[in-house]
């Protein structure tokens, strides 16, 4: 099996794939010990060409590739695509377009809650997937024959299922779902990770008002420092660590010392003249420039017996329309419907307002209730009822 390790022979295949009506890729990547993932391997396939590309390999340029991948006349099939994707907007400032996500695309069409890729095979295809090459050490060299035969199934096969969950969407009339999916998916701000947002990252629940601007600058100098280093977050400092200090605000480092979630590893390092800085710049804050902490209101016992009718309304109609109940909404949703007719979640718009939404509102406010015909849990029109 030949493995692409030179920037010509890449712009070479890259020239024959363009010429496809669709390119399947997959990325083998580590980054349990970094904060950036490292690309190890990529996987392509469309028309008469497979191949898979070293991006290890000494002197190799990955420009073709990026240039492939933002090639509009061309569709790029992934399955699960947010990482694969998120490795080429970090590498190359780019996103790929136009998209296509077997795995989105399952659930459109029945097939369950964020099927797996060899599940995906064997219920379009009825083909067992090997897996145990699955949890390969990718940037060790050279790689075996077995692992690369499985990493090249993972687009040879998916070469075969795309045209069949392309088949079911079109007869389905859903093609203008995926469409909104696939818009959703490539929008840069998935993909940006800028220190300045991560305290967006953390649970507010337990964070004092006058706390947060401290919870802010922790959470950016964490972030900065991880990105800058190439480590993951966590190997900075812990989540408990921010939320801690945070609400503790210790003004030295025997106050710091005295946590009990910093050791005294962290107190002795450079980390821990950096915390302390980090609350001093976070307190300096005037209150009235922090964002205000939205905490999710309780619900009472009517609100929470309105989410249970809309969890059955939902399942309903899931059933009825063969999609999975996840991708029209999830538990959150629900109770942000039950609590506001205009919450701001996805459920309320697009196709999934037309399949779900309206008709959650509609139950809240009893316009249609749900009963049973045949035994088969139904929506029924309120001037039904006898």
């Amino acid at each position: 099996m030949k493995i692409i390790t030179k920037t010509n022979e890449l712009a070479k295949v890259c020239t024959e794939l363009a010429k496809a009506d669709f390119v399947c890729v997959d990325t083998e990547f580590m980054r349990e010990s970094t904060f950036w993932p490292e690309l190890c391997l990529i996987q392509m396939a469309g028309g008469e060409t497979e191949v898979i590309v070293d991006p290890l390999a000494s002197g190799l340029e990955l420009e073709p590739f990026f240039e492939l991948m933002r090639d509009e006349r061309i569709t790029k099939v992934f399955h699960a695509a947010r990482q694969d994707i998120e490795i080429v907007h970090y590498l190359s400032d780019s996103l790929p377009t136009p998209v296509f996500d077997t795995q989105i695309a399952a659930m459109v069409c029945g097939f369950g809650e964020q099927v797996g890729y060899a599940d995906l095979i064997q219920k379009t295809l009825n083909i067992p997937i090997d897996k145990t090459s699955r949890y390969s050490d990718w940037r060790r060299r050279p790689l075996q024959e077995h692992q690369l035969t499985y990493a090249l199934a993972d687009v040879t096969h998916l070469a075969n299922a795309y045209p069949v969950l392309l088949d079911k969407i079109t007869t389905a009339n859903r093609s203008t779902w995926l469409t909104e999916e696939m818009s959703a998916l490539v929008n840069p701000d998935l993909y940006r990770q800028h220190p300045d947002d991560a305290w967006k990252r953390l649970k507010l629940r337990n964070i004092k008002q006058n706390r947060l601007g401290v919870l802010i600058e922790l959470a950016k100098w964490r972030e900065a420092t991880a990105q800058s280093r190439n480590l993951p977050r966590n190997r900075v400092v812990k989540d408990d660590v921010i939320y801690e200090v945070a609400n503790r605000a210790p003004a030295n480092e025997g106050e710091l010392g005295n946590l009990r979630s910093v050791t005294k590893g962290i107190v002795k390092s450079s980390y821990g003249a950096e915390l302390l800085n980090g609350v001093k710049r976070g307190l300096a804050i005037d209150r009235d420039q922090l964002p205000e902490i939205k905490r999710a209101p309780r619900l009472s016992s009517e609100q929470q017996a309105i989410v249970e009718l809309l969890r059955v309304l939902l399942k309903t109609t899931a059933v009825k329309h063969n999609v999975a109940s996840k991708i029209i909404a999830n538990a959150r949703d629900l109770e942000k419907i039950a609590l506001d007719d205009h919450a701001d979640v996805s459920a309320l718009q697009g196709w999934r307002r037309d399949l779900f939404g309206s008709d959650a509102i509609a139950l809240k406010h009893g316009k249609i209730s749900l009963g049973l015909r045949n035994g088969i849990i139904s929506v029924i029109e309120i001037t039904d009822i006898r």
